[in-house]
């Protein structure tokens, strides 16, 4: 039997039959297959939009409920998700607790909307995923677990040109992710005095994933000391652009002490990168690939980038490069 076109009940002797024993019960998350011995499968859902119904929970161990708190779903062995699709359904399920620490993940859906068979399975551990083969059988509970995915704490800082693709190299990757802190670095948004910025923000803003909270912030000592679960940072370059604004280094004469002080908060970022509990994805933009800049400012800009991009990179466990929406793992 087929349940949602997606995938088929097997066992031994009885292809095509679904035995007396199984029920098939449609859910807000999706289709949900319960055998004889206990084991629980769900074909998630693909549909847009928060998943319905779904019973709020707790955001951390020993929290209080609140008044309008009911306990979550409950978890299942296994989730089939159409990953090429709606990845973040993962991530959804995870938040809602249906997805737990024995939950076996299995990411299908790696056609023509992904490149290349590698690539998807690439995605698939970052996402804590397994991707199957053409005709692999699997059991419920599973016999193979996917390979875990990053998890905090751990730091991966993503490099690359401008329109490469870095943003959205740094939001897949955690997209899978219960709970997303986006530190959103750049100037605010306003559509009367820049209606260009306001809307590149836009485009930001709906393409993440509708539970990530964003934090319009500088203060990248303070967010990355007190995180825990993921936080993306976006980016190194517009940090460091008011970090020298404030120093007064934009001036035509900067304090005397202004690159000291600047280099001070350098050094204070890096060791609050190296100390985080979180997992925490940085994007950060390629300095020294373009024309040596006109003024002082500028070549100073460009060369305490490269210099916190070096200092950020040594304290990371990955680093990786995007050029044309391709990424390269950088050893």
């Amino acid at each position: 039997m087929t349940v949602d076109d997606g995938f088929r009940i097997r066992e031994e002797g009885a292809v095509g039959t679904v035995p007396p024993a199984y029920t098939v019960t449609p859910t807000p998350d999706g289709t949900l297959v319960e055998g004889p011995s206990g084991g629980r499968l769900l074909y998630a859902r693909s549909t847009p939009g928060p998943l319905p119904e779904t019973p709020p929970v707790w955001e951390r161990p020993g929290d209080a409920p609140s008044s309008s708190f009911t306990a979550p779903p409950q978890q299942v062995d296994t989730v089939i998700v159409d990953a090429a699709r709606r990845p973040e359904v993962i991530g959804e399920l995870r938040r809602s607790g249906v997805i737990g620490t024995t939950t076996a993940v299995v990411a299908v859906g790696g056609d023509h909307r992904v490149r290349s068979p590698a690539e998807f399975a690439r995605r698939a551990r970052l996402w804590g995923a397994f991707a199957p083969s053409d005709g692999h059988v699997l059991s419920c509970p599973p016999a193979v677990w996917p390979d875990s995915r990053p998890h905090g704490p751990h730091r991966v800082l993503v490099t690359g040109g401008v329109r490469s693709g870095k943003s959205t190299e740094a939001e897949l990757r955690l997209t899978a992710e219960p709970r997303v802190a986006y530190a959103a670095t750049g100037p605010s948004a306003d559509p009367e005095s820049d209606p260009e910025w306001a809307e590149r923000v836009a485009l930001h803003v709906r393409r993440r994933p509708w539970w990530w909270t964003t934090e319009e912030t500088t203060d990248l000592v303070s967010l990355l000391e007190g995180a825990r679960g993921a936080v993306l940072v976006d980016c190194l370059g517009t940090w460091l652009t008011d970090a020298m604004g404030r120093h007064g280094l934009w001036r035509a004469t900067p304090p005397a002490d202004a690159e000291e002080r600047l280099e001070d908060e350098l050094r204070a970022l890096v060791e609050a990168w190296r100390s985080t509990r979180a997992y925490v994805v940085g994007v950060t933009n390629e300095a020294g690939s373009g024309v040596v800049p006109m003024t002082r400012a500028g070549r100073l800009f460009r060369d305490r980038l490269g210099t916190l991009n070096q200092w950020v990179a040594a304290e990371s466990e990955e680093v990786v490069l995007t050029v044309a929406g391709r990424v390269l793992e950088l050893p």
